[in-house]
């Protein structure tokens, strides 16, 4: 996936450990409105399950995950 998206807001989470970067996205993710996109930059390993689980979980769309220079991007979708 790419990240070729529009991004309405961005969120650095490096440097923060399971369960913080899910925690924190959530509640950025609550401050969106419907249609908004969350670009969140992440340097935890184990983030890519979390992410995806909290987007089955919430009913969110993944438009896109990279991984680059050892780091995690994602661009998620506010329904």
């Amino acid at each position: 996936m790419t990240l070729a998206h529009r991004v309405d807001h961005e969120l650095d989470v490096r440097g923060l450990s399971c369960p913080l970067p899910v925690v924190k996205t959530r509640k950025a993710l609550d401050g969106l409105a419907s249609g908004q996109t969350l670009k969140v930059l992440t340097s935890d390993p184990g983030a890519a399950s979390d992410f995806r689980a909290l987007v089955n979980a919430v009913g969110l769309e993944l438009l896109s995950l990279e991984t680059q220079r050892g780091e995690l991007q994602f661009v998620i979708r506010k329904p």
